[in-house]
């Protein structure tokens, strides 16, 4: 089978987004996602559980399926693609946490406001990943030089987190908070959890709507350097959907299960900067030997787990 060629049938891609679509109206209208509350650690941790759960069953059904319909061999690589992507999508969301904390905190956005806000960050950013990566699948079956391109891209971008890990942007000279401050009516004063409020007839946006806006696109800078990091492992679009999609899912659990504990976790970047420069080395030097998805596998678990240990220890010592 060329591994051009995706081995989602029209079936499955409308099975897994009728799931998806399911379950974002769970969250919104049966789950409490439409209830302003602050998320308890034993929240987030069961939905980052039943999250984690889902991902790892859907890769075992298509295992299965593909064990008697394609062979063995196809359905012991899927399934290996599928679970490699998962992870570095999932580790490389870690980033968003980090992001999303310091956006919050600059806004002063209460805890029991912030669901809602990434409620709707989840909603664009899958729609926003679905044009990606179905593109980027295109693209690449067209032009399957470009790969090399995303090869440096994703070095480039991991050195730079590199020698940037330990710098905080700075959200004040962001051009696009600076272009809605300069074209939008923003209300001086917070109004919970909405977006926008009439005032005098006046349509105002609030600073919570600045707030998503922020969130939207700190996405968008994310998914340009996850998206290309699956292309390296496989360049199956359902196989790249289904995972980016069940990371994104668990993002919002994800944040709230370490939002009070992210500190702990800074040496984290260092590991995921690591992980992209080595992806991005496995691209460009595919022409002369190629990194099985098992090795790749491997590779990414260890940077990771590595990354998180010593930052549990360092910031051990640090408190003892």
């Amino acid at each position: 089978m060329n591994p051009a060629i995706s081995i989602g049938e029209p079936w499955m891609w409308g099975a897994f987004i009728g799931f998806v679509l399911i379950m974002l109206v769970l969250d919104l209208f049966v789950f409490g996602g439409s209830k302003a509350h602050k998320v308890s650690v034993k929240e987030a941790a069961s939905w980052s559980l039943a999250w984690v759960s889902m991902a790892l069953l859907f890769n075992a059904g298509l295992w299965w399926y593909l064990s008697g319909t394609a062979g063995q061999e196809i359905a012991d690589r899927k399934a290996l693609e599928f679970l490699t992507g998962y992870l570095i999508e999932k580790s490389l969301s870690v980033d968003n946490v980090f992001i999303f904390l310091l956006i919050f905190s600059s806004f002063h956005v209460a805890a029991e406001y912030q669901r809602r806000v990434l409620i709707y960050g989840v909603l664009g950013a899958i729609v926003l990943r679905a044009i990606m990566i179905l593109a980027g699948a295109w693209v690449v079956q067209e032009f399957s030089w470009v790969l090399y391109i995303f090869g440096v891209f994703l070095l480039i971008t991991g050195m730079r987190m590199l020698v940037m890990a330990e710098k905080k942007p700075d959200l004040e000279k962001n051009p696009v908070l600076k272009f809605a401050r300069r074209h939008l009516r923003i209300s001086a004063d917070n109004h919970g959890e909405k977006f926008m409020v009439m005032k005098n007839g006046v349509l105002y946006f609030t600073p919570l709507f600045l707030v998503l806006i922020l969130i939207e696109v700190s996405d968008l800078v994310f998914a340009v350097d996850s998206i290309p990091a699956i292309f390296a492992i496989t360049t199956d679009p359902f196989i790249v959907f289904t995972s980016n999609i069940f990371a994104i899912m668990g993002l919002r659990a994800l944040y709230f299960l370490l939002a009070d504990v992210a500190d702990r976790f800074h040496l984290l970047k260092y590991g995921l900067a690591m992980v992209l420069s080595f992806i991005g080395t496995k691209m460009l030097i595919a022409p002369w030997y190629h990194v099985p998805v098992a090795a790749s596998l491997i590779i990414v678990t260890v940077l990771i787990a590595a990354s998180v240990v010593a930052s549990l220890l360092a910031t051990r010592k640090e408190t003892n």
